[in-house]
């Protein structure tokens, strides 16, 4: 039985990102993301991208530079989060590194002055210029960072921005920004929502003459599951994802936001935010199927469609009611 009443219930709660996630005209200052899907999952520069099982899997795939991002890898980076946000077969997403001694270095700054480094620094406003990691690109979808190596600068805009982020002991954290003369911006601001203020500015000043291990990484937060070697960690994150994958991706699209969301806002107003959401879903066809799917001992079929809604029924009467509406 639905809860009795969804009359008035917002289309978007004020100040969350969209969350219907197959509607490009829903997000204001982006073209079209349906030109951007890739056309070939092989073939992306310095990266790899596969999907099985309802998980993408995504590599940053330079280990003879230390997995270094590039001009040419951030457009391609769009187009991945932009399949994993619009593809409905994809559940969740696993980003990884190839080899086990760099997760990633940051950004080559042997690219800084190529022909396509306006790509990466273009004096535009945020959500016109910066696409590295899903929350930059409004992906809803579970992301899971598996961390083994070291990681550097840039690199960071994936641990801060994944929902789980697994590590080796092998891993250890470095911020370099301000040892080549740049300011160590987005990714420290990430760092200083995971990490405790004085860890952040540690890693920020301090630059190449800190790195942070993956033991006290996990200690303070910024690493959530920590494995003894590359292979159990990797493992470990599929399992995850494999777990994650089973459940309703419209509920935990609007579950992510909510918890996101509480971090920009005060208490009170974070509670608000996620009760509308999840009024939200009320009127989702998962909303009923996984009660029903329980009831029946039965495996749910979910709905992955975010704008699916099923046919409204009668209400409860509410007490002092008849059953028609009116006064008893």
């Amino acid at each position: 039985m639905r809860p009795e009443k969804r009359e008035g219930l917002p289309v978007q709660p004020q100040g969350l990102p969209d969350q219907r996630q197959g509607l490009p005209d829903q997000r204001e200052g982006l073209p079209d993301q349906r030109e951007r899907l890739p056309a070939q999952r092989e073939g992306l520069p310095g990266l790899r991208f596969e999907v099985r099982d309802a998980i993408a899997r995504i590599t940053l795939a330079r280990p003879e530079r230390g997995n270094a991002l590039t001009p040419a890898m951030h457009g391609a980076m769009r187009s991945i989060w932009t399949a994993v946000r619009e593809d409905a077969s994809i559940r969740v997403a696993v980003i990884d590194a190839a080899g086990d001694r760099h997760f990633c270095t940051g950004f080559d700054v042997a690219e800084a002055h190529a022909e396509d480094a306006e790509e990466v620094f273009a004096n535009r406003p945020l959500d016109e210029a910066v696409f590295w990691s899903p929350h930059q690109n409004r992906v809803w979808k579970p992301v899971i960072c598996v961390v083994t190596g070291l990681c550097v600068g840039g690199g960071h805009h994936f641990v801060v921005d994944a929902d789980v982020v697994v590590a080796s002991q092998n891993a250890a954290f470095m911020d370099t920004h301000v040892n080549v003369g740049m300011v160590g911006a987005l990714e420290n601001v990430g760092l200083a929502r995971r990490l405790p203020l004085g860890a952040a500015l540690r890693m920020t000043l301090l630059g190449s003459r800190y790195r942070m291990p993956a033991r006290r990484a996990y200690e303070l937060g910024l690493v959530d599951e920590l494995l003894e070697t590359p292979d159990e960690a990797r493992a470990c994150a599929l399992e995850m994802a494999a777990a994650m994958a089973e459940h309703s991706p419209q509920a935990m699209a609007l579950s992510k936001q909510a918890v996101w969301g509480s971090q920009e806002r005060g208490y009170r107003e974070a509670l608000e935010a996620a009760w509308a959401l999840l009024r939200l879903h009320w009127s989702h066809p998962d909303f009923e199927e996984g009660p029903r799917a329980f009831a029946e001992k039965r495996a749910p079929r979910w709905n992955p469609d975010p704008n699916a809604r099923t046919a409204p029924t009668a209400r409860t009467a509410r007490p002092g009611e008849s059953d028609e509406g009116g006064e008893r």
